[in-house]
């Protein structure tokens, strides 16, 4: 239902508000559907907010997003899926080592999904965005190397 909803209905999402309605909605079916799924996320969310520098906000589509100074590490649907956006090299390179998959929507480009259901999900997302943080963490300038 949610790939024919983002498909066919995606031009809703312009809509002010909607998607975290929409959001709403897929939260309250994982509540039936995929009972421990809102602690998964409030787990990883406790562990994101651990290292240095994160905070999270509410994702302009509706679900959680995860920031490091001025980037998005990736983003929580409230259906468990996690997006992640990668350079393309990053994520072949992920793709080979993790259980992702192309973007639900936007297959050819940097982005990648996982879906979080079980506890060892609740690890490999942990993993991805840690990942993403390790890579948006500012690099040292050759002049601080030196001193």
């Amino acid at each position: 239902m949610f790939e024919w909803v983002v498909r066919y209905l995606g031009f809703l999402k312009h809509i002010p508000v909607l998607p975290h309605l929409f959001d709403v909605g897929l939260k309250l079916i994982s509540l039936f559907t995929h009972k421990n799924l809102s602690d998964h996320i409030d787990e990883i969310e406790t562990e994101v907010l651990s290292w240095q520098h994160t905070h999270v906000s509410a994702h302009k589509y509706g679900g959680v997003q995860f920031n490091s100074t001025r980037h998005e590490l990736g983003h929580i649907h409230g259906n468990g899926l996690l997006d992640i956006l990668l350079s393309r090299h990053h994520k072949l390179l992920i793709m080979s080592r993790y259980p992702v998959q192309d973007h639900h929507v936007f297959k050819n480009s940097g982005w990648i999904s996982f879906w979080i259901r079980t506890p060892q999900d609740k690890q490999t997302a942990i993993a991805l965005l840690r990942y993403v943080y390790e890579l948006k963490l500012p690099q040292p300038k050759q002049q601080d190397l030196v001193k």
